[in-house]
């Protein structure tokens, strides 16, 4: 079980050297997926005109489309679906986010008691300190477990969503440390950069899907003498079992990277690592505690696999799992203790 605050001991944390860090690694992360988006578009792009061209080599199947002596057919329309894709994730994200919840919106007019009213100058506060031109809207989620997510694509858009259980559990100090942390996913665009990831992900498959059935059951007899054509239909064999693993690596390390990300922005803008290190044990003390609970209560709420990427603490580490995408082995987020020594927390005694 997770250790009190107490058996932490505080120690000084760089968090702008792990704010630099995670936003090296993100933009890192990013262009992986992109080049492999690129690569695969020229991949198919030389499959389709070794077919032409039976005896070009591959540098000059390259190059061909690379000089545009060969339009990138294939490469074009990937860009155009991707593009489309993203639009569309982007305009729909906040509506999927809240799917399935029974939630309503907290406004300074629509505040039912104390509590509500502290959760919006809270949040309005901390707009203030992470400098973001607009409000965020702030929603309530009928639930007893302890989370909270961020969504929207842009300031403007942006939205933050915490639990009942989690607003009246926490004291204003850690309610103020989780709702810098879900703002700095908004101030560093991390919903952004998240879907674009997996909107890329699941492009790749697909695509690679697409041509890989198309290679094995096409009735067309593959030229024995095209080389060029029979080596990138294998290379496109492996790709179709290989980027998958690939792909999944890519998006869990990037969901780590950018809740280390959050957790530094949020003790950047409190100057304190001791409100949000304190959350963080409460919440998944609270999620071990009410394991059973929890559970059934994850289980009957539709559409946890969309959120729970972006809640703050991932239920699958407090040993809650059941059915859909919390049967998941991987995590999508860093283990605490992990977390909390990035921000300066250790446990004494070597955790002895």
């Amino acid at each position: 079980m997770t250790q009190p605050i107490d058996n932490y001991e505080q120690m000084n944390a760089d968090w702008r050297k792990q704010l630099r860090d995670n936003n090296r690694k993100s933009i890192m992360i990013i262009s992986i997926f992109f080049a492999i988006y690129f690569c695969l578009g020229m991949l198919v792009d030389m499959f389709m005109y070794s077919n032409v061209q039976p005896h070009a080599n591959f540098s000059q199947l390259f190059f061909g489309l690379m000089t545009f002596h060969q339009f990138p057919i294939a490469t074009t329309v990937m860009i155009a679906v991707a593009g489309i894709s993203l639009f569309v994730t982007f305009a729909f994200c906040d509506n999927l986010m809240l799917l399935g919840t029974e939630y309503r919106e907290i406004t300074p007019t629509t505040a039912q008691n104390a509590s509500e009213t502290q959760l919006y100058n809270v949040v309005e506060e901390m707009k203030i300190a992470a400098s973001l031109a607009f409000m965020p809207k702030v929603y309530l989620i009928e639930a007893d477990y302890m989370n909270a997510f961020a969504s929207g694509y842009s300031e403007k858009s942006a939205m933050v969503a915490i639990t009942r259980g989690l607003m009246m559990k926490l004291t204003r100090s850690e309610l103020q440390a989780v709702m810098a942390h879900e703002l700095s996913h908004v101030r560093h665009l991390d919903i952004k950069v998240t879907l674009m990831a997996s909107v890329l992900a699941n492009l790749i498959v697909m695509i690679l899907d697409l041509f890989f059935y198309n290679i094995i059951f096409s009735n067309q007899r593959s030229d024995s003498d095209n080389r060029s054509r029979n080596s990138l239909a294998l290379i496109i064999i492996i790709l179709r079992y290989v980027l998958p693993i690939i792909n999944i690596l890519l998006l869990l390390y990037l969901s780590r990277t950018r809740e280390y990300l959050a957790d530094a922005g949020s003790v950047e803008l409190l100057r304190d690592n001791k409100p949000l290190a304190s959350a963080l044990l409460k919440i998944e003390n609270d999620h071990t505690d009410n394991q059973a609970i929890y559970a059934d209560a994850y289980s009957r709420t539709p559409h946890e696999n969309v959120r729970r990427e972006a809640y703050i603490f991932d239920p699958t580490q407090a040993g809650i799992s059941s059915s859909g995408a919390l049967t998941d082995a991987f995590s999508t987020h860093p283990n605490l203790k992990d977390r909390l020594a990035a921000i300066g927390f250790i446990m004494k005694n070597n955790g002895k």
